[in-house]
Formats: C-alpha cells, sequence, structure tokens
C-alpha cells in the first residue's frame, strides 16, 4: 500500500463580490489528488481535496516542498498497520519534516490540502463516509446524522441595493436555512445599520443573522459598531478585528455580551490556544471557527479541539468556516456546532452532496466511503479530470 502520485491544479474562483477586506476577483484554490495504488471496484483509490475561500491556491509551495517529502519517504513508514490503511498522522508528520515551529502562513493551507484529500483516501480505503470513521475512532461510534448549517452571503459587489440583497436571503431561507450571515464594514455604519435591518425585515428577527466584519476594524471601530448593534440581538458579530489582536478582542467583549465569533484566520493549535486564553472569548456564547483546510488539516485540528476540550470548551462551540463537505464530515463525525454553508458563491466547491435539501436549517451527509465529493456532480467533475486524467 503506497501513495503513488500527489498532484495539484490551481483552479479559479474569481467573483466580483467583495467583504469589508478583499474582493475575489482573482481569487484561486488548489485541488490536489492522493493517488494510491489500493484498488477498489477496479480503480485506483484516490483522495482528492482542496482549500478554503479567502486564501489562494498554494501550489507552487506544495510542489516545492511537500510532495517531495512524501514521495521520498518509505512507504511502509506511512502505513497505519493496526487498520491496514494510510497513516494520516505519519504522512502530516513528513509532510512537516525540517519546518520550523511558528509562521503559521501559507504553508498551513497546503498542508490542510493534502491532509484533506489524505483523509478522504483513508476513508475510501476503509469503505466508509469519513464522518462515521471519525465517530468510529475518536468518538466512540457516535455521530451525528445531520448537522446545523447557516446560509453566507451578503457580500458586496456594484450595482448591490438593499432589495438585491433582501432577494438573496430570502432565497436562502427558500432552501430552508434558518440563519443567514452577511458582511458589514465596507461600508459606513450608517449605511451597514440600514443594510443590517433591510435583512430582519425578510429573516424576521435578529436572531436570525450574523454579522461578519472580516477583521476590518480597529478597536474604537469595533466597539462603536457593537454598541450600535446590541439592539437587534444578532445571532453573532463576527470577526470584528484583527484575528491575531488578542487584546482587541478582549476588550470588546466588556462592551458586547452577546454571542461572538472569530477564529477563522487562525491556522494552529497554538493560535487557538492563544485565542481562548487571551482573546476574551466566553465558552457559554461564543463561537470559534477554524477552518481545517486553511489550519493544517485534521490532523493539527484535532489537536485544536484537545486544546478546547482542556481550557473547558465544548466542541459544540465549534462551527467551521469554509462552507465545505470536509467540515461537514468533521462536524458530524467529531460533534462541532454546525457547519458555514455557500449556496451560491465559490462553486463548484462549496455546497453539499446532490439531492440532500437544507431542511428546517440542518443538513445530511451521503452514505458513500470518503469524504462525500463524488455526490456532488460539478465538484467532481473538475475532480475526476485531476485525478483520472
Amino acid at each position: 500500500m503506497r501513495i503513488v502520485e500527489i498532484r495539484e491544479k490551481t483552479v479559479s474562483i474569481a467573483s466580483p463580490i467583495a467583504n469589508a477586506y478583499i474582493d475575489f476577483s482573482k481569487m484561486t484554490c488548489s485541488l490536489v489528488a492522493v493517488v494510491t495504488d489500493v484498488i477498489r471496484d477496479g480503480k485506483p483509490v484516490i483522495g482528492y481535496g482542496f482549500n478554503s475561500n479567502g486564501r489562494y491556491g498554494q501550489g507552487a509551495l506544495m510542489r516545492e516542498r511537500f510532495f517531495d517529502r512524501i514521495s521520498e519517504a518509505d512507504p511502509e513508514s506511512l502505513i497505519d498497520q493496526a487498520n491496514n490503511n494510510l497513516d494520516p498522522f505519519a504522512i502530516w508528520k513528513t509532510l512537516m519534516t525540517n519546518e520550523k515551529p511558528g509562521g503559521h502562513g501559507e504553508r498551513s493551507v497546503a498542508v490542510g490540502t493534502i491532509d484533506m484529500a489524505v483523509w478522504d483516501a483513508v476513508a475510501k480505503i476503509e469503505g466508509k463516509p469519513l464522518y462515521r470513521l471519525l465517530a468510529d475512532r475518536y468518538r466512540n461510534g457516535q455521530t451525528d446524522d445531520k448537522v446545523w448549517v447557516y446560509a453566507a452571503g451578503g457580500y458586496y459587489y456594484p450595482g448591490k441595493d438593499h432589495s438585491k440583497l433582501q432577494d438573496e436571503m430570502r432565497s436562502y431561507l427558500d432552501r430552508g436555512y434558518s440563519v443567514v450571515k452577511m458582511k458589514i464594514g465596507a461600508a459606513s455604519l450608517e449605511e451597514d445599520l440600514r443594510r443590517i435591518e433591510a435583512v430582519i425585515k425578510v429573516v424576521g428577527d435578529g436572531s436570525r443573522l450574523a454579522v461578519d466584519a472580516n477583521g476590518r476594524f480597529d478597536q474604537a471601530t469595533a466597539i462603536a459598531y457593537a454598541e450600535a448593534l446590541k439592539p437587534y440581538k444578532l445571532f453573532w458579530y463576527e470577526e470584528a478585528g484583527d484575528p491575531l489582536d488578542y487584546a482587541l478582542q478582549a476588550e470588546l467583549a466588556n462592551h458586547y455580551e452577546l454571542p461572538m465569533a472569530t477564529g477563522e484566520n487562525l491556522f494552529s493549535h497554538q493560535d487557538a490556544r492563544n485565542l481562548l486564553r487571551h482573546g476574551g472569548m466566553r465558552a457559554d456564547r461564543d463561537y470559534v471557527q477554524f477552518d481545517c483546510a486553511l489550519s493544517y488539516g485534521l490532523v493539527e485540528y484535532m489537536r485544536t479541539l484537545e486544546v478546547m476540550d482542556e481550557l473547558d470548551w465544548s466542541s459544540r462551540r465549534v462551527v467551521p468556516h469554509g462552507g465545505h463537505q470536509m467540515s461537514l464530515n468533521i462536524a458530524a463525525g467529531l460533534q462541532l456546532g454546525g457547519n458555514e454553508s455557500y449556496p451560491d458563491v465559490f462553486q463548484p466547491f462549496g455546497g453539499f452532496a446532490d439531492g440532500i435539501r437544507v431542511e428546517n436549517g440542518y443538513v445530511g451527509l451521503p452514505d458513500i466511503p470518503g469524504v462525500g465529493f463524488e455526490a456532488k456532480s460539478t465538484l467532481y467533475a473538475v475532480m475526476r479530470e485531476l485525478g483520472e486524467g
């Protein structure tokens, strides 16, 4: 049993949308295929992975450092003998050979993307959906058969007035979502409040709306928004300031007693620990949004969950960023609090399996081996071209 080859293709997920910090006009992501010599149904098992939106594709970094470390390793050193399978932990350790600690930037995306493909292959070799494999190995078989999801949208783009914003949010409710999210911070406070009020007219109550500033605000602006947002009693106020400014987040907690969320731009268990130690986050109401595809993958994600447990945080307070099927499997198999969803943007990578509807804010998973990419036809067409082409 061995990894025969790892392939990468950088693909465009460009869009005219923007948040408070960046636009997505040149956004890319890396698609990875891990080809093995294991045969199932007459074909080699191929694991697939990709990185989440907001961070660019990392193909050059993968080819420069990480692929060779796997191809040059002793294949036996990458095997999980107890399970007669590939060993994601050994593969991760090999990928990170000769990497200094700290500097959790672009390499965390490269490793996280490869790691996703490895876990997809592992679950396929074992013949189980990934979420069931995770539950069996790490949760004594306990799994969530459906996962709470919210619809992320409300981006800025030219010509998008309040009525178009309302139409977008109405479409999410029509598709079964009970909570929606919109961007703030790229307009004035006054205009953002008008946008929020327009959305609340559609969703009916502030508790069904989350807002996301994408780290745009300094401390004074973050607090000014907090004071203005309080009367709406929103589902959460997300990433007000720079993700590494724990002092800002801690001070914000002194001014905003309602739920907050952050963490999607923290890429290691050490950063997660610092946020929970020093960021003023409250385990009884706040949410953390760590994204495995951006933060060294599921192997590192398990370390992050261990840190949370050590600091008395429930895994149910985790609602991963990214809106992809990998996080959905982790949410179901390791019993997290939910998952982000992108119903309309970042396609074909966003969204879930074909034919599985969102019902009352919850979504199920396909009962097929692996992450379930094969059950999303538009996505699998792109993956198959890389893996089998």
